[in-house]
């Protein structure tokens, strides 16, 4: 089954590589989508796979990457639509 996600991530997770790992964790679960810093020093989020791979990431973003401090992280599902290949958006 496919999902998609909008998931915004908060704390400090802008400036310490959280993007760059988020594109890497992603790829390597072969999902779509895309990843980007906000103005209010937050870390925006699509992705689109499976359900599983979706948990995994989702989960992974929970923890965040070695230097990142996740504070929160808030998601909204949303109906499947079509993205590319996982990116940072600068």
């Amino acid at each position: 089954m496919v999902s998609q996600y909008e998931i915004k991530i908060s704390g400090r997770v802008q400036g310490v590589g959280f993007r760059y790992a988020a594109q890497k964790q992603a790829r390597f679960l072969r999902l779509k989508g895309w990843v980007e810093n906000l103005p209010d020093g937050s870390v925006r989020a699509v992705i689109n796979g499976d359900t599983e791979s979706c948990t995994s990431f989702i989960n992974w973003c929970r923890e965040g990457s070695a230097y990142s401090w996740v504070e929160g992280v808030e998601l909204r599902e949303m109906k499947p639509g079509p993205l590319g290949p996982f990116a940072i958006n600068y």
